[in-house]
């Protein structure tokens, strides 16, 4: 027996011994069962599988002496005969080969890339497989479905197929009165060409969209596309197609799963990327003076900004990124965050003398403001007044559609962006900068707001991009050098991006027809040389830091021109990056995600003092409403039902809102239909407010009337700054104190245990009792959900120090001195068993019964061995959690949230400025259990 029949017979032996054991019925009538004969005749397929490898990767070949005569001398036939059998040997082994191990197309696509019909309809894989894909299913017959010859079932179907046929028909009718044209044109004949008309920019007035193709017209009528739409419509969820966000179709998440990735792109290895080009663009233009009464007049009136420390942010050099506000009343209200960057002018104002200032007051500048899109028609109309309030007139135009931008963050965004863009004009002094970053995992290691403008190639004349040797260049003394000096401030040009027509002739790109045939007509794997026919891109990249600090990835945004986008985004979806893969695709879900590991606030969603705030948070809690009113009675929380101990019932404010309207005590306002769809305003224009809305809403709720103008009473309350409250915290002056309804954004941080969600409720510490008070004093733990101890309807005296108690250094040492004194002894080794059964009926005697009937389960969890304290109530409830989750990056739960200025202020005060001041209790709305957290400013 050789050893492929041993392999076989040891094989039929662990099958038959693995399967199951049929009935002895068998045996008894004397004859088997079919289908059990027909199994023990079938060899097993394994074996027989390895057999038929062997066979195919054996070569068979004759031996020496076939190619001898009978005397031993060589025969010339003979060996012809020999060396043609061992060439087909070869060849039939290479056949076999190929068939043996054989898989389908649809094996060889990636995992996340599998589909179920993806063997019946070859356009379903990747291109590179698609031929191989047709040949196999010619091969074996395979059935397929062309969708241009189905018949369509439904009315949609069959409108769809009728506009396509009557598309074609035009198309064709062009096609055929174009080469009428042209044979009609003679010879000698000169013909006028006239350029491509550009884009109209209407001063102090909103631009329209770009005008899209025919066939996308009716998809585009209430929204916009972003560049590169029809790549991310593949691969990520979209925004409803009735619903759009923010007046375009924004991409959520990508369709892969994209949580536990986006997290190691963005801090440990890779990079994520977004398109941007929904962000918006304003430009301002006109005399220095005037451009500078208009930033005051927006907030940047620090003097950082104006001082000596503004001179490079002056001088077009760095970037300024802040809140803007407008003012409303007597009061200032945060319109958004921007990030404003002045256009270097041609001469060098920075060497002028600071005496000179009449010749720097009457130079022409221009600012770009780039702005969220949520606030942006806010921020607009405010700019437009501001500017016709200045002499001479300063101008504003919307550039919304003429630029875009593209976002990455990782260690390697770097890396990507110096693949991508190669400087168009070698001597440029940013260009050069720039090329000289190899090396560099983080761009919040540069220079606080660097910014470098300069001009790049088109990235289709070195597509695909190679990858860049980083290798060498980590601790390159030069690149230390560049990053500590940053000598960007020597030859400064105006930057490209402001000129209109340099930003038209980049938006002529040659087609990628004529980029191919020239491509084609190189050597393989040789770079297109630049001609005349390829404009230079101009193109602006700054980076920016967290605002958490630390070793936190920062931010590289590149800004270009609006048709550009899109083959700079094909250059950096296909790039290979050093540490294998390609950039990963994110979208706004991915963006929220990652500001929150971060720490830091998200806009608009954390900023609720903000109009764009406000409308977002009334249609989240729409969306809220809608999923509570899907789920059956019995699933869904009862929120007047809710048990919080001591007596109380019913859960405080909204469940499904982060309700500062009951926090402040502010009037209830039906929240306006969102059937339109568009989130972008309230149903009031905030601009047009003259008088403060705060002292209108009160008006209208002493008449008992709604505000004339539907206005949310949410749309009151005020943002707080950092720097301002924290002023105020530090001051001496006992008068100084936060505006009413003004709220902070706070990160929490959770010190033991507990997960937050969105409308989780936020409390502060309970106040302790005065000492005249004389209230029963309570146990550390039992007594914190007994109600009979303080009382039904009252809290504990000590829960204050009941949750102190929750810190981890107290708990571990009452945990400590609780296990030495009335834990069980631990069994002895080595006792044998009666000692063992006298052992443990002791420790199960020794304990105290357990009450009955058992108490009210009220805040009452297996934590720790013990109850959990009351939350306490509503008069120290002081805001609410926007957003909360498991932080990866933390490796526990936090959260992001606002709370009130003024219980924050008090807090603090009472505390002396201790830590024990930012300590507060979360509970998730519909529950009844806190936890301990502590809060920092963001």
């Amino acid at each position: 027996m050789d050893n492929t029949q041993k392999q076989a017979a040891s094989g039929k032996a662990a099958a038959d011994s693995k399967k199951r054991k049929e009935a002895p019925s068998s045996a008894a009538t004397g004859f088997k069962n079919l289908h059990q004969q027909g199994r023990e005749s079938r060899p097993p397929a394994r074996p027989q599988k390895r057999v038929k490898f062997q066979d195919a990767r054996n070569i068979r070949s004759q031996p020496p002496d076939a190619a001898l005569d009978g005397e031993g001398k060589l025969d010339l036939q003979k060996f012809l005969n020999a060396r043609e059998f061992e060439i087909k040997a070869l060849e039939t082994s290479m056949q076999k080969c190929k068939t043996a191990n054989a898989t389908r197309v649809f094996q060889q696509v990636p995992r996340e890339m599998r589909r179920r019909t993806a063997s019946h309809n070859a356009k379903r894989v990747p291109k590179r497989l698609r031929d191989r894909a047709k040949r196999e299913m010619l091969e074996d017959n395979t059935p397929t479905v062309e969708a241009r010859k189905r018949r369509p079932r439904t009315t949609r179907a069959r409108i769809r197929a009728e506009n396509a046929k009557r598309l074609e028909k035009l198309a064709a009718n062009k096609k055929k009165r174009a080469l009428q044209g042209e044979n009609k044109d003679e010879p000698g004949k000169t013909t006028i060409h006239t350029r491509a008309p550009r884009p109209k920019i209407r001063r102090d007035t909103l631009n329209e969209p770009p005008k899209s193709k025919s066939k996308f017209n009716k998809r585009q009528i209430n929204k916009t596309w972003l560049p590169t739409h029809l790549w991310h419509a593949k691969r990520a969820t979209m925004t409803e197609p009735t619903k759009p966000l923010w007046r375009f179709a924004i991409p959520m998440t990508p369709t892969q799963k994209s949580y536990r990735p986006t997290h190691r792109a963005s801090g440990q290895k890779g990079t994520m990327f977004w398109d941007t080009s929904y962000m918006s663009t304003a430009r301002i233009y006109g005399i220095a003076r005037g451009i500078e009464q208009v930033l005051k007049a927006l907030g940047l009136t620090q003097a950082s900004t104006w001082g000596n420390r503004g001179r490079k942010w002056r001088a077009g050099t760095r970037t300024w990124s802040g809140m803007v506000s407008r003012q409303q009343g007597n009061s200032r209200r945060d319109v958004g965050p921007a990030t404003i960057l002045w256009n270097p002018s041609p001469t060098d104002e920075t060497a002028a003398t600071e005496s000179n200032t009449t010749e720097e007051n009457k130079t022409q500048r221009q600012v770009l403001i780039r702005t969220h899109p949520s606030c942006f028609l806010e921020l607009f109309d405010e700019l437009v007044k501001l500017a016709k309030l200045q002499t001479p007139q300063v101008h504003v135009e919307d550039l919304r559609f003429e630029v875009g931008s593209i976002e990455l963050t990782g260690p390697g965004s770097t890396e990507t962006l110096l693949a991508v863009l190669q400087p168009y004009h070698t001597e440029e002094r940013h260009g050069q900068v720039f090329s000289s970053l190899v090396g560099v995992t983080n761009p919040a290691s540069l220079p606080k707001d660097a910014v470098l403008g300069f001009s790049v190639k088109d990235p289709r004349l070195s597509y695909p991009p190679k990858r860049v040797d980083t290798t060498s260049k980590v601790s390159d003394p030069a690149l230390l050098d560049t990053l500590t000096q940053w000598p960007v401030e020597e030859q400064v040009k105006p930057y490209g991006l402001f000129d209109r027509d340099v930003r038209f002739k980049a938006s002529n790109l040659p087609p990628q027809k004529s980029i191919n045939r020239r491509k084609g007509a190189n050597i393989p794997g040789q770079e297109i040389q630049v001609t005349a026919a390829d404009p230079p891109i101009p193109v602006i990249v700054f980076a920016s830091s967290p605002a958490a600090g630390g070793q936190a990835q920062g931010t590289w945004t590149l800004m270009a021109p609006w048709k550009c986008i899109l083959p700079i985004w094909y250059s950096i979806v296909h790039y290979p990056l050093s540490t294998g893969g390609n950039p990963r695709l994110g979208g706004l879900n991915e963006q929220r995600q990652i500001a929150f590991e971060q720490g830091t606030a998200w806009f608009p969603g954390d900023f609720l003092g903000t109009n764009a705030g406000v409308v977002w948070e009334m249609e989240q809690r729409m969306q809220r409403k809608k999923a509570w009113d899907r789920r059956p009675k019995g699933k869904r929380i009862e929120w007047a039902s809710l048990d919080l101990g001591a007596g109380r019932k019913g859960e405080i404010g909204d469940g499904l809102a982060c309700d500062f309207e009951h926090l402040f005590g502010l009037p209830k306002v039906p929240s306006p239909s969102s059937s339109s769809g568009d989130q972008s305003t309230l149903d009031v224009d905030p601009n047009a407010m003259d008088v403060d809305p705060r002292e209108e809403a009160e008006a209208a709720s002493k008449l008992g009337k709604p505000h004339k103008n539907t206005l949310p009473s949410l749309a009151t309350v005020e943002q707080m700054k950092k720097t301002e409250f924290n002023a105020l915290v530090s001051s001496a002056d006992s008068a100084s104190r936060p505006p009413p309804r003004s709220i902070i954004s706070v990160n929490i941080r959770f010190v033991t245990r507990g997960v937050a969600n969105a409308c989780a409720r936020i409390y502060r510490l309970p106040s302790r009792p005065s000492a005249t008070t004389t209230v029963p004093s309570s146990e550390a733990e039992v007594p914190a959900t007994d109600p009979v101890a303080a009382g039904v309807g009252s809290l504990p005296a000590d829960l204050r120090d009941q949750w102190l108690q929750k810190l981890p250094s107290q708990r571990n040492g009452s945990k400590s001195h609780k296990t030495t004194t009335n834990a069980a002894p631990h069994m002895p080794r080595d006792v044998d068993h009666g000692t063992r059964k006298q052992l443990m009926a002791k420790s199960l005697l020794s304990g105290d019964p357990l009450p009955y009937p058992r108490p009210s389960a009220a805040n009452q969890t297996d934590i720790g061995g013990g109850a959990h304290p009351l939350c306490p109530g509503e008069e120290d409830l002081m805001g609410f959690v926007t957003a909360g989750a498991y932080s990866l990056s933390e490796g526990k739960g936090t959260a992001v949230g606002a709370i009130s200025a003024e219980k924050a202020f008090d807090t603090l005060k009472e505390s002396g400025g201790v830590k024990g001041g930012r300590l507060c209790i979360v509970r998730n709305a519909g529950e009844s259990v806190g936890w301990l957290a502590r809060w920092e400013l963001v």
